[in-house]
């Protein structure tokens, strides 16, 4: 499958930089939220970051308006029926991406994958919400979406080969480097993450360096 339009859940910091990463690749994008003030403000969050690369001379005038062109908003999940791919973007709260998938899972046609772009929620849990455990995925994003390289690709208990042999094309597509992680607590990066943070307490409260000799130590070191 080939993925030409992505329908992203969420205008919020992670869905306009998945927009924006898809429209300057020729990616055509429909992101949808609660209103139009949501959408407004991504779109505006894009167009922003647009001029910044503008001004670093990495990309023209002429660039930046094709890349707009491509994200079309709305505040209606009908308009995601074009998509092949469906990233859900929502807040990190369980409850919220479940109400969000089943009312996708319902809308859009059986052939359409669907994604979720989380750092910690079981994959395969939400897999089961819809009907399409085969056609799920987890693509994490890591903030900003723009500037990030990585994208973990997460893999439910029955994500299909070709599901997420689509997802990772799309991936390389937007110029990332994905990799790919089975479903478990904190997947790849949080996983390893969460314990070096940790660390970095029990140093401090060792008293073996100020805070800021600690920071200085991880950013240089």
């Amino acid at each position: 499958m080939t993925i030409q339009t992505v329908g992203i859940i969420g205008a919020g910091t992670m869905g306009n930089g998945i927009a924006q990463a898809c429209a300057v690749s020729g990616i055509n994008v429909v992101m949808v939220d609660i209103s139009d003030a949501a959408v407004q403000k991504g779109l505006a969050t894009v167009a922003g970051s647009l001029d910044r690369l503008i001004k670093k001379e990495k990309i023209t005038e002429a660039d930046k308006a094709a890349a707009l062109g491509r994200i079309k908003t709305s505040t209606s999940y009908d308009d995601l029926k074009a998509a092949q791919l469906v990233i859900e973007a929502a807040t990190e709260n369980y409850e919220l991406k479940l109400k969000i998938l089943k009312q996708v899972d319902a809308l859009v046609g059986p052939e359409v994958l669907i994604a979720s772009n989380t750092s910690s929620i079981s994959i395969t849990k939400l897999a089961a919400a819809t009907s399409r455990a085969d056609k799920f995925i987890g693509m994490h994003f890591f903030n900003p979406v723009p500037m990030m390289a990585l994208v973990e690709i997460i893999r439910g208990l029955q994500t299909s080969d070709a599901t997420h042999d689509a997802v990772k094309a799309l991936a390389e597509a937007l110029g990332k480097s994905p990799i790919t992680v089975k479903n478990a607590p904190g997947f790849v990066v949080n996983r390893i993450l969460v314990p070096m943070i940790n660390e970095a307490f029990f140093v401090l409260a060792e008293g073996l360096a100020t805070p800021e000799d600690i920071d200085a130590g991880m950013k240089l070191g």
